[in-house]
């Protein structure tokens, strides 16, 4: 199964956290694509410092209950744990956008929604997403991603990369 995988750290060596990721990451799989990496606001929860945040295309053996159960592994890894607060600071966040070789797969679970339920509202994922691949389309909306990053009201989507992964 390919999983589309976002990054983001902000907390401590931002761009370690992501990078040493995309390490574990290629223990389980194949890495297809690597995004940018891309800084920019925190969106939601207490004042914060800004974030880094990536994306990369992950072919893997892993059933998506299982990835996501290793997603979590390496975020505990690198000091996060999970406490059911959302949009705090973190050192790493893991988080399956999109799954399919072409990224169309629709997924609802007690435990995983895919695409990322936020994930069209949100242009540090968008963005990332669509440097690995830029003609896909939102599986559950059929709108171009590339479109709904248009659409969206802030412009962080203009951020220049910093860095690769």
């Amino acid at each position: 199964m390919d999983a589309v995988i976002g990054l983001g750290s902000n907390v401590g060596d931002r761009l370690r956290y992501l990078r040493a990721a995309a390490q574990e990451l290629m223990q389980i799989g194949k890495v297809q694509a690597r995004s940018a990496v891309y800084e920019t606001e925190p969106v939601g929860g207490p004042p914060q410092p800004r974030y880094l945040n990536a994306a990369l295309w992950l072919a893997t053996e892993l059933l998506p209950d299982k990835l996501l159960a290793v997603l979590h592994c390496i975020e505990r890894h690198a000091g996060r744990f999970r406490d059911g607060e959302r949009d705090q600071p973190r050192t790493l966040d893991l988080d399956m956008l999109l799954l399919g070789t072409q990224g169309d797969v629709v997924m609802v679970t007690s435990d995983l929604v895919v695409p990322h339920p936020r994930l069209h509202e949100r242009a540090f994922a968008l963005r990332p997403v669509l440097d690995l691949a830029p003609s896909l389309v939102h599986p559950a909306l059929g709108v171009p991603l590339s479109d709904l990053l248009a659409s969206l009201p802030r412009v962080d989507h203009q951020t220049q990369p910093i860095g690769w992964l």
